[in-house]
């Protein structure tokens, strides 16, 4: 059984450890509400969607020419000249059985007609040399395969048949697919409110002249994006000095109208660090150290009456971006009601030398490639300071060394999470 966040102490925990002992600060998921689908984009299914209709709704014709019957044992047809018996076009339903022997033209997408199973497409017809009226003619009638250019009704989709899971994303994709199954609306799960800041005197906003001894806040715009991406709706709080009353009233405005409170910074034992301080008078806290590079220092915990999940993650940039991908993304899934998630895996081969130590995972800011052969390569962005943002935007994955190995060699196969795309 997994413990609570609170029943760890201060014990060094691993990745996984972490990862799952946070999971525990959510006791209840979201409610869903139900929206428009061309305000969907984005948003995760609050429950399974099943098709109400086949998709295709008809067997139909995938090229324009003629729909005949043709024997479904052996291949082609002795019959070259076919009578015409009508045609159907896109849109159009025919009930009347067309009569053995007979065809009738047809457009892409429209019904295949009672008596028929087969399509010729244009390209193979030709018209009688005597110019007679109501007839066609089959170039090569025994190349002819019995269902050819036909898509079966449900081909796409089947009638009953799961469309999408509940906790889906809803991509442009599964968009289409929802229109078209005939839903004009759709219910998803409100999305997590999540309340942000930084802290530190240090810290100025981008805009602003920076002092001699300051630092731009990239913590907050990082967090920003990554929520996004994340379908959350962000609550920004700003930038707090490093003064204990204005934390704690901070955080006791951002757990009544929030759903989940992330700072960046102020979680360590130093001196001006308050926000620890704060939390400990709030509610109740769990201070951990993770056996990851980078990242370390965690803060996590409840506040107030309502219970509201509080994650500090540490105050270097790089650290608050692999710390957020590897913890604070499976929070989001458990507060859409989903299992808690472990990040998407690729292997691919070192290209080069890639330095670890044993005792800790290391995050890796990398590269992948394919090489001409078609495998997948990977290698570092150079140097791996954690406060290096400019790793992060040349990377393209984490190239992930696990806490039993010590660095890989050229030609080694490495497990990696790809950053690109949407999580």
């Amino acid at each position: 059984m997994t413990l609570s966040c609170f029943d760890l102490g201060e014990q060094m925990l691993s990745v996984d450890e972490a990862r799952q002992a946070l999971a525990t600060l959510i006791e209840r998921p979201l409610g869903s509400e139900r929206i428009p689908l061309a305000q969907a984009h984005g948003r995760r299914l609050a429950t399974t969607v099943k098709a109400p209709i086949n998709v295709p709704q008809n067997t139909n014709a995938a090229m324009d020419g003629v729909a005949l019957a043709l024997p479904r044992e052996g291949v082609g047809a002795k019959q070259t000249r076919w009578p015409l018996a009508g045609e159907v076009l896109a849109g159009q339903y025919r009930r009347e059985l067309v009569p053995a022997g007979h065809c009738v033209r047809i457009t892409t997408g429209a019904p295949l007609p009672p008596g028929t199973d087969t399509v010729v497409m244009s390209e193979q017809l030709r018209e009688p040399l005597d110019e007679q009226p109501g007839h066609v003619i089959i170039a090569s009638p025994e190349l002819l395969k019995h269902g050819q250019h036909v898509r079966q009704a449900g081909e796409d989709i089947g009638l009953g048949d799961t469309a999408l899971p509940a906790g889906a994303r809803l991509d442009a994709a599964a968009l289409g697919l929802l229109a078209s199954l005939g839903y004009a609306d759709v219910a998803v799960c409100q999305r997590p409110r999540v309340a942000i800041f930084s802290t530190g005197n240090e810290v100025a906003a981008p805009g602003e002249p920076l002092p001699k001894a300051g630092i731009y806040d990239a913590n907050r715009f990082t967090l920003m994006g990554l929520l996004a991406e994340h379908g959350a709706d962000v609550i920004d709080l700003g930038i707090l000095p490093d003064d204990l009353n204005a934390i704690k009233t901070a955080l006791e405005d951002a757990a009544e109208q929030s759903d989940l409170v992330i700072t960046s910074g102020g979680v360590s034992v130093g001196q001006a660090d308050f926000t620890r301080e704060a939390l400990e008078q709030l509610g109740r806290l769990a201070f951990w150290r993770v056996a990851l590079r980078p990242g370390r220092p965690m803060a996590c915990g409840w506040l107030g009456e309502k219970r509201t999940p509080f994650v500090g993650l540490p105050g270097n940039p790089v650290a608050v971006m692999v710390t957020f991908l590897q913890f604070v993304s499976p929070l989001l899934d458990r507060l859409y009601g989903q299992p808690t998630s472990t990040p998407h895996r690729l292997t691919a081969i070192a290209d080069t030398a890639i330095k670890s130590r044993l005792k800790r995972t290391d995050f890796i800011r990398g590269v992948y490639h394919t090489d001409s052969e078609g495998r997948l390569l990977v290698r570092s962005t150079g140097a791996q300071g954690s406060g290096i943002l400019t790793s992060m935007v040349a990377a393209n994955c984490l190239i992930e060394l696990a806490d039993d190995q010590a660095g890989a060699q050229p030609g080694e196969v490495v497990s990696i999470q790809p950053l690109t795309g949407w999580l």
